[in-house]
């Protein structure tokens, strides 16, 4: 892993950049799904979804070169399911997680979504957070969902992400993100 300070300096977010998962990729992938993850995905797994471009999009961030986390959703039609972001445990809390999720809103609304919908483990409150402050909804309980610990999933849901309001929404977290690092920057 590349020396990134857990907190650069107050109040501030190390230079990230979110470019398309490529397949080059996958093994530091791999890396950081293990460690995040009871039940990780396989190689295999991963090179079926990005074979999968019509439908499926991919992005990984990455400090310095080193890929630091990733997040992937699949489209179908208005909607969009989120099956993944993950950050590297040694540089969580340094808001690369939001960078991802804005990431994958914005490819939503590009493609003219209305929703997009994900689960979350009951027991991860940071996550469940960081969805709320984008506009996801609790709307239903996937019992054991988890089968590797048996926990549930709330299910979470975004609607209306293609209106003015959800917009002006997206603005005020990348102003959030801006303010963090010192100055505007693009995404």
């Amino acid at each position: 892993m590349t020396a990134l300070a857990r907190t650069p300096e107050p109040g501030t977010v190390p230079e990230i950049e979110i470019t398309r998962f490529r397949r080059w990729h996958v093994r530091k992938v791999l890396t950081i799904e293990r460690r995040v993850y009871p039940r990780p995905w396989s190689a295999s797994l991963f090179f079926s979804e990005l074979a999968q471009k019509n439908t499926r999009s991919y992005v990984v961030a990455r400090h310095e070169g080193e890929v630091v986390g990733y997040a992937g959703m699949m489209l179908t039609g208005l909607e969009a399911h989120i099956t993944n972001i993950a950050v590297d445990p040694d540089v969580q809390g340094l808001k690369i997680g939001t960078r991802l999720l804005l990431r994958m809103v914005t490819e939503v609304i590009a493609r003219g979504g209305e929703q997009a919908s994900l689960e979350v483990r009951t027991s991860n409150h940071v996550a469940r957070a960081m969805y709320e402050k984008f506009g996801f909804e609790i709307v239903s309980t996937r019992k054991g969902y988890y089968v590797e610990t048996n926990e549930d999933a709330f299910v979470m849901v975004a609607a209306g992400i293609n209106s003015t309001e959800y917009r002006n929404r997206l603005d005020r977290i990348r102003a959030g993100l801006n303010r963090s690092r010192g100055g505007p920057r693009s995404a």
